[in-house]
């Protein structure tokens, strides 16, 4: 299994961008969209060009949140890890050792109340907090459940990724081409 990934995450959404990614000195990239007909090529080019990735499976056109499709997911398409906002996707991957990243959106109180609940129910190997751009709450989501953070989402400045890691998170997710 792929350890937590650190530094900056490249997050694809196009083509175009996903060409990009191979590009950069970055070891993962994460795929937030695509087609199920075209994952297993997408994985395979990316392997080929020594890069671990990620899919997003909530993201992916065509692939249902259930064993079987943890299993097509792990057996055809073989990625490094998964992110997912859904509790029975990250134990099922977790079941088939592979990394699962949970991601939450962070919106208010209630939101950050239950979600750590989630986490400490789940226990995947990392979270992905979204909105980024909150240092003490990643600080908090870290102290609380001792999970690995990566910080996500309207993240825009060099500035933003340092406060992000100075508060505790391993990574920053971000699809914002020049901060890759």
């Amino acid at each position: 299994m792929v350890e937590i990934p650190t530094g900056i995450l490249p997050a694809v959404r196009k083509t175009k961008d996903f060409e990009n990614a191979l590009q950069t000195s970055y070891e993962t990239i994460v795929l937030l969209e695509t087609r199920l007909t075209n994952l297993k090529n997408i994985v395979r080019y990316a392997k080929k060009e020594k890069k671990n990735i990620l899919v997003h499976f909530d993201l992916i056109q065509g692939l249902k949140a259930d064993e079987y499709g943890i299993e097509f997911l792990i057996r055809e398409i073989k990625p490094d890890g998964i992110l997912s906002t859904r509790g029975n996707v990250i134990t099922l991957a977790k079941k088939h050792n592979l990394l699962a990243i949970q991601r939450v959106f962070l919106l208010d109180s209630i939101a950050l109340e239950h979600n750590l609940k989630q986490m400490k129910r789940f226990k995947p190997d990392g979270v992905e907090v979204l909105p980024g751009l909150m240092p003490s709450i990643i600080n908090k989501v870290y102290t609380e459940t001792n999970i690995p953070v990566i910080a996500g989402g309207l993240i825009t400045k060099k500035e933003e990724i340092n406060a992000a890691l100075n508060a505790g998170a391993v990574a920053i997710s971000t699809s914002n081409k020049e901060l890759w």
